[in-house]
């Protein structure tokens, strides 16, 4: 996950700060050091480095400690404000023109995911009751178009498209048209990369910004190619004058260097960001949640939000009458987990409830506790292997049904059992919670979740 080295090294730096009882110039001094370390091994600009350093050396030098926080803690609070001013300060949105429609020029490498990031950032503008249209206009790559026509279609967002050989700026142009024509008040229009930075690409982008104007022009880059994306966002800010940035594989193995390097260095905010190839919708870059996860802080805010879209309130519902009558099914116990495993992996989860540091990950490892869900796509598989009567009644499960559900998920038939065992004991809590009535205390029954072994 991004940032997960640097996290770790300055959630150790500052542990080492709350053992003191008063900073000293020289605490100050040696923890600073190492987060010096810290960023420039996460690929931070070296500028950066040195002006983030000093600026918070000077803030935490003779600092007044309020009676509230302890001097550790102090450092912790300053680090933490000068981290989200690095990133941004607050969530930078888009520009939408009180004049519709609001037009969007993406730009980017190839290779970096634009065509991709079109796609969900219309999603994400759907879901705000938008009507986006995506514009085709990336006329050189292969398949760049068909590409984007199935984008389209899995989102059921319109696509449009001219003739093969027209130019970008014609169908760029053209575009608007079509978007007054057909109502759509949002035009994200996909431009063609390179794989470097050349005069002809830059020219078609400069030609193609004249001519339509855009409200926005977004700067799609690869958060994994660390410094490079800096300096790529560089060379088109200089051209184009950015309006934002858009860092995609934000989950990857990537030391995050560019999220905190690139709106110092371009000035340039970083507006979305992009998790995985799944067509999901763009998520905003909120600085402070980033900054607060970054330091082992958590992410409240960011859970509780991936919680209300992937929780549906009539499944919620329904579900509670079920329990209430005693008709829960491997079905429904199915349905939950699909919602859960919505909200990311149980690793990712852990980083945004506050305290659960790195420390708290290597010893949940420790207990044998399944992190990144392979647990429960292993539940969901021999379910799937089940029939519709199994699922709904699994006492008809003998041991020659057993055996075929097994063979049929790639598991063994120990693991079937356990699943079994575990459902039924489920269900066993339940019936014990409902005689509770009114919040008396109770046990799980000695339950295991999904993703335990």
């Amino acid at each position: 996950m991004i940032f997960e080295g640097l996290a770790d090294r300055l959630q150790e730096t500052f542990k080492k700060l709350r053992g003191h009882g008063k900073l000293t110039e020289d605490d100050v001094k040696s923890a600073m050091k190492e987060v010096r370390m810290a960023l420039l091994e996460a690929d931070v600009n070296f500028k950066v480095v040195k002006d983030f350093v000093k600026r918070v050396t000077e803030r935490a030098i003779g600092q007044d400690v309020m009676e509230a926080l302890t001097p550790a803690q102090v450092v912790i609070k300053i680090v933490n404000e000068e981290l989200t001013e690095l990133m941004g300060g607050s969530q930078s949105k888009i520009n939408m023109s009180s004049q519709p429609p609001t037009i969007i020029m993406m730009a980017g490498l190839q290779g970096a995911g634009k065509t991709t990031s079109a796609g969900k950032l219309g999603l994400a503008l759907k879901k705000q009751g938008k009507r986006p249209v995506l514009v085709a206009a990336d006329i050189y790559r292969p398949a760049a178009v068909t590409q984007l026509q199935v984008i389209g279609k899995q989102l059921n967002i319109p696509v449009f498209s001219m003739e093969p050989g027209t130019d970008a700026v014609t169908i760029a142009k053209s575009s608007l048209n079509y978007a007054f024509t057909h109502a759509n008040d949002v035009v994200i229009i996909d431009t063609a990369g390179r794989l470097h930075i050349n005069e002809e690409l830059m020219q078609e982008l400069k030609d193609i910004k004249r001519e339509v104007k855009p409200h926005e022009i977004l700067l799609v880059v690869d958060a994994m190619t660390g410094q490079d994306a800096v300096n790529v966002a560089e060379s088109f800010n200089k051209d184009l004058e950015l309006t934002g940035l858009v860092l995609t594989k934000m989950d990857g193995d990537s030391r995050g260097g560019a999220a905190l390097s690139v709106k110092a260095v371009t000035g340039c905010p970083i507006k979305f960001v992009g998790m995985g190839e799944k067509l999901e919708p763009l998520q905003p870059f909120h600085p402070d949640r980033m900054a607060s996860r970054i330091l082992g802080m958590g992410d409240v805010l960011s859970l509780i939000e991936k919680a209300q879209d992937a929780f549906d309130a009539k499944e919620a519902e329904a579900l509670s009458k079920k329990l209430r009558k005693d008709e829960f099914t491997l079905d429904d116990f199915l349905s939950q987990m699909k919602q859960v495993r919505k909200l990311g992996s149980f690793e990712q989860i852990i980083g945004m409830i506050p305290g659960l540091g790195s420390q708290v990950k290597d010893a949940l490892k420790d207990k044998d506790i399944d992190l990144n869900g392979k647990e429960m796509r292993r539940i969901e598989a021999i379910i799937l292997s089940m029939t519709p009567k199994e699922r709904a009644n699994t006492k008809l499960i003998n041991g020659s049904r057993r055996k075929r559900i097994a063979m049929g998920s790639g598991t063994r038939v120990q693991d079937v059992n356990k699943l079994l065992k575990q459902f039924e004991e489920m269900q066993k809590m339940m019936k014990r919670m409902k005689k509770m009535q009114g919040g008396k205390k109770g046990g799980f029954g000695g339950l295991k979740l999904p993703f335990m072994h």
